[in-house]
């Protein structure tokens, strides 16, 4: 299966959903100013679009049809799309997507206020479908708590790189399942009550998609320090973030290169030569590759307990090689 190509595809119907709510003009300038033109701006850079389809192959594993749900496809890609703004406000970021952050263009105050407003327009979206009220409840409370779970793995993050305190590969774990998990499983789990599946899928798949969102995170840890994001090489280490190969490295290094990678995460360096020492101690432990095998276990882990409680068919084989490319993937 060519996963690249059923996201491009995907993406196309996700984003006829987005322009349904988000219109390209506005007849208000001030309206279109500093929400519409810089929320195109982001989404008209691309993006693997992943959480949306991982939606529709929940949907149609449990026996749904994706193509009726198409409208719903865009709560949690707007909701993503708040956190990549609200992120690179946190950590400063320069590029996001190979351009200038929206703070860096368009102003802090800007992008404070548009990743809040992506964050509530899919309570619109839930409010004006035809769904049936009970439903409609059981959305709003499924955003509501992942909206929630996700503030929580946020602030974890945050206080880790502020203050290097010392973490375990479990509370990372953990920190992920909040923060990365979160849209993966309000995806998946949105997918499967939408396709009317039993409260034992719907909690299946929200655990197999969780494992999706942690190795994605993980992965992202991994190519940041390889390069491969739209984003500056080693950026966490500037941001002092406790990824996994960071904290796999702190765990096992000598008790050198365990001082000298903490003195250069503490100085939130942009020094080139400074974060490729870093790096180099990095990989003297390989701990980019052991966090590769991290992600790698946790999918086909997550997969074992996922398989029995669907039936065969063509949107679970997809959802099984959908988890792989997260792991493999080089973008």
């Amino acid at each position: 299966m060519d996963v690249m190509k059923i996201l491009k595809e995907n993406s196309k119907e996700v984003n006829s959903e987005l322009r349904k709510f988000l219109p390209k003009h506005h007849d208000i300038k001030a309206i279109n100013e500093v929400l519409t033109k810089p929320t195109w701006d982001l989404l008209n850079r691309g993006g693997k679009q992943w959480r949306p389809l991982l939606m529709f192959l929940s949907c149609s594993s449990v026996g749904g049809n994706p193509k009726s749900i198409a409208k719903f496809s865009v709560i949690p890609e707007l909701i993503h799309n708040g956190t990549l703004i609200a992120d690179d406000v946190e950590d400063n970021s320069i590029t996001r997507r190979n351009k200038a952050t929206i703070h860096r263009k368009y102003g802090v105050d800007v992008a404070v206020n548009l990743s809040s407003m992506l964050y509530y327009l899919p309570l619109s979206i839930i409010k004006n479908s035809k769904l049936d009220n009970e439903i409609k409840i059981k959305i709003y409370e499924l955003v509501n708590e992942e909206l929630l779970k996700m503030h929580f793995g946020q602030g974890t993050d945050i206080y880790w790189h502020k203050t290097l305190c010392q973490v375990s590969e479990n509370q990372y774990f953990a920190m992920c399942a909040n923060k990365a998990g979160t849209l993966a499983r309000l995806s998946a789990k949105l997918g499967a009550i939408l396709g009317n599946g039993t409260d034992k899928q719907v909690f299946a798949l929200g655990k197999f998609a969780e494992a999706i969102g942690v190795a994605f995170q993980i992965q992202d840890d991994v190519l940041n320090l390889r390069g491969g994001l739209g984003k500056a090489i080693g950026e966490d280490i500037t941001e002092s973030k406790m990824s996994l190969p960071v904290i796999r490295t702190l765990s096992i290094a000598n008790s050198n290169d365990k001082k000298e990678l903490i003195e250069i995460l503490k100085k939130h360096t942009s020094n080139k030569n400074e974060i490729s020492y870093a790096i180099g101690v990095i990989n003297k432990y390989r701990s980019l590759e052991y966090s590769r095998d991290v992600a790698d276990k946790i999918i086909k882990k997550s997969w074992s307990e996922l398989e029995p409680e669907l039936f065969s068919s063509e949107a679970k084989n997809k959802l099984n090689q959908l988890a792989k490319f997260m792991v493999e993937r080089e973008i």
